[in-house]
C-alpha cells in the first residue's frame, strides 16, 4: 500500500434497562479509566490537549493509537499504518480493547459497545473518520476534487454499513418532506452529509474535511480527512474501503485519474444512492449525462487496473477484491455475505422480517439493526454470518489480539508505543502527541516523518536524565 493511513472510530454504548449500574453516558468513562488505570494499556494525558480535552480525558496506548472521550462517545484512533492488513487489524484492536474492558469489569452481559454511526432514538450520528497522508505538492483543482468526490459518493456500494429508515438533518429542512418512508438504505452516514468540502465537523458534516492538519512535516505532507465513511463490522469491507481509496489517491498524485466522471452534486448523489437501497440506479453527471453508480465504480477500477496492476502483491489483492466485489454486487450479492455490511444486514433483516411478518417501520428491526454492530462476538449479529471461504479467511486472519499492546513496526507508532510504555511505568511528567514526545517543554523528540519508526531516536531520548522538579514555592 505504501501510504500512511489511520482510522478514527466513535462507539455507541448500549446498557440493558435496569441491568447494570450506571447509564450509557457513564460507561464510556468507566471503560476508559479501566483501560488506563487498571489494565495499564496506555499512558493517560497529564495536560490539556484543547478546551474539550482536559487532563485524564484520554491518552495514548501501547499500540501507538489513542483512546479518549469525545462528546460522550469513546473514540479510538488507530496508530499510523503502512500496510493494508495492519490498518484493518489495528482498527479491530479498538473493538478488542473495549470488549476486554467490559469482560474485566464483569459488565459484558449487560453493557455493549456498538460499532455503528447512528442513534435511532435521537437521530444523532457519530463518525468513522479516515486519514490518508498525501504529498503536499499535489494541487487540488476543481476537476481533481470533483473526480475524487464522485469516487467517494459511489464507493458506498461496497463500504456502506446499511441502516433501517432515514434521517433529515437541519441543513436539508428546505427540502419537501419525503413522501414514501425509506425502508432500508445503503449508508449510515449519507443522510448526515450536508456539504462536499468544509472545515468544521460537528454542525456541517462534509464528505471531505478541509482542515489542514498533517500531523507531520507540513512542507512535505497534507492529511486527507474523510467524514463520509461508515464504521464497518466486516474487516473485508474495511480493507476495500481503505484499499480502493488508496488506489484512487495514488492515481490522483500521478495525475492519471479518469476523466468525465464528475457528479453534478456529490452530496445529493450520495443520498440518492444510499436511499435507493439497491445496487443499480442512475446519478447525474456534471456534463448532463446520466450514469449508473456501479458503472462509475467499474470505470475507476478499470483505470486503476491499467495503471497500478502488478506494482506489488497488496495492490494486486485490492484490485482483485474490488473487481470480485463489483461483479458480485451486480450478479450474485449472496457471495458478499460477511464481506459487505449492508448486503449482510439487509439479508438478515429480510429473513427475520418475513418470518415475523413485520413492516420495515417496526421498532424491532431498529433494535436488530443496532445488534448487527455489537462488537461482542457472543452477541453481535455480524458474527453469526458464514461468509465465503476467501472472505472468511481474511476476516479471521486480521483479528490479532497482540495489536492491543504492540504497535506497527514500520511507522512512527513504534517509537511512540515505546514512549507510552516508558512513561506508564514511571512517575514523571510527560507530553505525548502524534508528532512529538516530551519530558517537558525543553526536552522533547520531534517525530515529523510518519515513515520513520523512531526506535533509535526514542531509545536515546528516554536514556536522558529526567527533568528536575519545579522548585517548591513554599519551602
Amino acid at each position: 500500500m505504501n501510504r500512511i493511513v489511520g482510522i478514527e472510530t466513535e462507539y455507541g454504548c448500549l446498557v440493558a434497562d435496569g441491568q447494570a449500574r450506571g447509564s450509557s453516558d457513564s460507561w464510556p468513562v468507566r471503560v476508559k479509566n479501566h483501560l488506563f488505570r487498571k489494565a495499564r494499556m496506555g499512558a493517560i494525558d497529564l495536560h490539556y490537549r484543547d478546551y474539550e480535552e482536559p487532563p485524564g480525558n484520554g491518552g495514548f496506548l501501547l499500540n501507538g493509537g489513542r483512546l479518549y472521550i469525545d462528546m460522550g462517545h469513546l473514540e479510538y484512533s488507530s496508530p499510523e499504518c503502512l500496510s493494508l492488513r495492519d490498518i484493518v487489524s489495528y482498527d479491530l484492536a479498538g473493538d478488542l480493547l473495549l470488549q476486554s474492558a467490559l469482560e474485566d469489569l464483569e459488565a459484558a452481559e449487560h453493557v455493549s459497545f456498538l460499532k455503528n454511526n447512528i442513534d435511532h432514538h435521537t437521530g444523532a450520528t457519530f463518525g468513522c473518520h479516515e486519514n490518508y497522508l498525501m504529498k503536499r505538492a499535489v494541487q487540488f483543482n476543481p476537476q481533481i476534487l470533483g473526480t475524487l468526490l464522485s469516487f467517494l459518493a459511489t464507493r458506498q456500494l461496497f463500504t456502506g454499513a446499511g441502516r433501517v429508515g432515514q434521517a433529515n438533518p437541519l441543513a436539508f429542512e428546505f427540502e419537501a418532506p419525503v413522501g414514501t418512508p425509506v425502508d432500508f438504505q445503503i449508508s449510515q452516514r449519507a443522510d448526515h452529509i450536508v456539504n462536499d468540502i468544509y472545515q468544521w465537523v460537528q454542525f456541517n458534516r462534509a464528505i471531505i474535511n478541509a482542515r489542514d492538519e498533517p500531523l507531520a512535516d507540513y512542507r512535505k505532507y497534507r492529511r486527507l480527512h474523510l467524514l463520509i465513511g461508515d464504521s464497518n463490522m466486516s474487516p473485508f469491507a474495511t480493507a476495500l474501503k481503505v484499499g480502493t481509496t488508496v488506489c484512487i489517491l495514488t492515481l490522483l498524485e500521478e495525475r492519471s485519474l479518469p476523466r468525465d466522471v464528475i457528479l453534478e452534486d456529490a452530496v445529493l448523489s450520495t443520498r440518492e444512492i444510499s436511499r435507493r437501497g439497491e445496487v443499480r440506479g442512475p446519478v447525474m453527471l456534471e456534463d448532463g449525462r446520466s450514469r449508473d453508480a456501479l458503472d462509475i465504480q467499474h470505470e475507476f477500477l478499470d483505470h486503476a487496473q491499467k495503471r497500478l496492476g502488478g506494482r506489488d502483491a497488496e495492490t494486486d489483492w485490492i484490485l482483485e477484491s474490488w473487481s470480485f466485489t463489483l461483479e458480485a454486487l451486480a450478479n450474485k450479492p449472496e457471495l458478499l455475505l460477511g464481506g459487505v455490511d449492508w448486503i449482510s444486514k439487509k439479508w438478515l433483516l429480510e429473513m427475520f422480517r418475513e418470518s415475523e411478518n413485520l413492516s420495515w417501520q417496526d421498532p424491532w428491526l431498529q433494535s436488530l439493526d443496532l445488534e448487527y454492530h455489537n462488537i461482542d462476538p457472543a452477541k453481535g449479529l455480524f458474527f453469526g454470518l458464514k461468509p465465503a471461504k476467501a472472505i472468511g479467511e481474511f476476516n479471521d486472519g486480521v483479528r490479532r489480539p497482540e495489536t492491543m499492546q504492540t504497535p506497527p513496526v514500520d511507522t512512527r507508532a513504534r517509537g511512540r508505543g515505546e514512549a507510552v510504555g516508558f512513561f506508564r511505568d514511571r512517575d514523571l511528567p510527560y507530553q505525548i502527541n502524534w508528532d512529538s514526545v516530551a519530558f517537558d517543554s525543553q526536552n522533547y523528540v520531534s517525530m515529523s516523518d510518519p515513515f520513520d519508526d523512531y526506535r533509535a531516536q526514542m531509545a536515546e531520548f528516554l536514556k536522558q536524565p529526567p527533568p528536575k522538579p519545579w522548585p517548591d514555592e513554599n519551602p
